[in-house]
């Protein structure tokens, strides 16, 4: 069971840092170094789409990479 759960965070794992390279950018990193302004319409522009899908696809990879981290912690503890 440890081993499955192992194999199953590696897999969490590559695929959680595929999602977060493939998101978009919203902001120009040059004014993010400068501190650039929150209010730009650009940040209030709401995910649609694929956007939307990599958003909850994200979310849902980081819940499960926490679980799976938990639960292997758990098991070696036990």
């Amino acid at each position: 069971m440890y081993n499955a759960l192992v194999v199953a965070l590696i897999i969490v794992s590559i695929l959680l840092i595929i999602l977060v390279i493939m998101q978009p950018s919203k902001s120009n990193a040059a004014s993010s170094l400068t501190g650039g302004n929150a209010d730009e319409p650009q940040a209030k522009i709401k995910a649609r789409g694929f956007e939307a899908f990599l958003l909850r696809a994200t979310t849902v990879m980081g819940i499960l990479f926490f679980v799976l981290a938990l639960a292997i912690t758990y098991l070696s503890a036990h």
